[in-house]
């Protein structure tokens, strides 16, 4: 797999692969019903075409030429320098093979200016914790908003860099 930029084509598969992940990954958590309603919400063609063109931001997938195994979505703040992992995900197949990790560095490379990468993770998602410790990061708080609409509690992690 390799990482490359999304474009409007890859939007129909990155879908695909969200829904797919997020039903393996929350269905236990939040229940089946609950993860269709956010996924047709976030997870909608036009809420992905607006991340495309959204300023600083960075919109990124692997790929293999056959398929999307991963995909991840980050953009600066208000302050240049703290950046927000929106989304991190690979798809269950796919898992364990580096494709977060090389998601992950190119999300980092891609925000040459940045000191801070932030996230925010479901508590109960033990596999993603542990990935992003793994990584570098640590605990900053917590939320009771994940995503700033969700009204999903969520733990915030921070990764400093630099």
């Amino acid at each position: 797999m390799f990482v490359r930029t999304a474009s409007e084509r890859d939007l129909v598969a990155v879908r695909a692969l969200l829904v797919e992940t997020w039903h393996a990954t929350y269905d236990a958590i939040y229940g089946a019903e609950k993860v269709t309603e956010i996924t047709d919400d976030r997870h909608s063609i036009a809420s992905l075409k607006a991340r495309l063109t959204r300023p600083n931001s960075e919109f990124l997938v692997a790929d293999d030429g056959k398929r999307l195994g991963g995909m991840a979505f980050a953009a600066a703040t208000s302050d240049p320098k703290i950046v927000l992992l929106n989304q991190l995900y690979v798809h269950p197949a796919w898992q364990r093979q580096g494709i977060g990790q090389s998601l992950l560095d190119e999300v980092e490379a891609s925000f040459p200016e940045m000191h801070t990468l932030r996230l925010e993770v479901e508590e109960a998602n033990a596999v993603a914790i542990a990935f992003y410790e793994a990584n570098g990061f640590r605990p900053a708080g917590r939320t009771a908003d994940c995503g700033g609409n969700s009204g999903l509690p969520a733990l915030i992690l921070e990764k400093r860099l630099g």
